[in-house]
C-alpha cells in the first residue's frame, strides 16, 4: 500500500527519484514500468502500468463514449507517457506536465493507495487552504463506513 508524503526534488533533467519508502514497495509488487500523466495539468500522477492497465479495462467496458470516460482519457493521454523507473529509482516527467504542474525543486510525493500523487508544495500548500477538511466531509467518510 502506498501512503504518507515524503518530499522529492526534480532534478535538472526533469526526473523525480522516488522515495525509497515507495520505491521498493512498487519494485516488489509491480516492477519498474510505469505510467506517468495527470488529469489538470496541477500536479503528476505516478501509476504503476498494472494499475493503470485496469483503469483502462474499465474504461474499455461500454458505454465506451460517455463523455466523461472520453475525457478523462483525453486529458489522461494528452499528459500521459510510459515511463521506467531507472536503477536509481528516477522516473522523468516529460516537459509539457512539468512545466503545467510547476514541477521543480522540491516536490511532496504522496501515496494514494495504489499510486503515486506528486505535488508542487506551494501550489499543495495553497489547496490544502483553500480547501480544507471539515466536518461534511466527515459526514461523508462516516456514511461509507470510515
Amino acid at each position: 500500500m502506498l501512503r504518507g508524503n515524503f518530499p522529492a526534488k526534480i532534478d535538472e533533467k526533469g526526473r523525480i527519484k522516488i522515495p525509497a519508502e515507495f520505491r521498493k514497495f512498487i519494485e516488489d509488487k509491480y516492477g519498474v514500468d510505469l505510467y506517468v500523466t495527470s488529469l489538470t495539468g496541477n500536479n503528476v500522477l505516478v501509476y504503476p502500468l498494472s494499475e493503470w492497465e485496469e483503469i483502462e479495462a474499465k474504461l474499455s467496458a461500454p458505454p465506451k463514449m460517455k463523455p466523461e470516460k472520453v475525457k478523462f482519457l483525453r486529458n489522461a493521454n494528452y499528459y500521459g507517457q510510459l515511463a521506467q523507473m531507472d536503477k536509481q529509482g528516477r522516473v522523468l516527467i516529460r516537459p509539457l506536465l512539468r512545466q503545467g504542474a510547476g514541477m521543480n525543486g522540491e516536490v511532496a510525493v504522496m501515496g494514494n493507495l495504489s499510486y503515486l500523487e506528486v505535488w508542487n508544495n506551494e501550489r499543495f500548500t495553497k489547496l490544502l487552504q483553500a480547501d480544507p477538511y471539515t466536518d461534511k466531509d466527515a459526514e461523508v467518510l462516516a456514511d461509507l463506513g470510515l
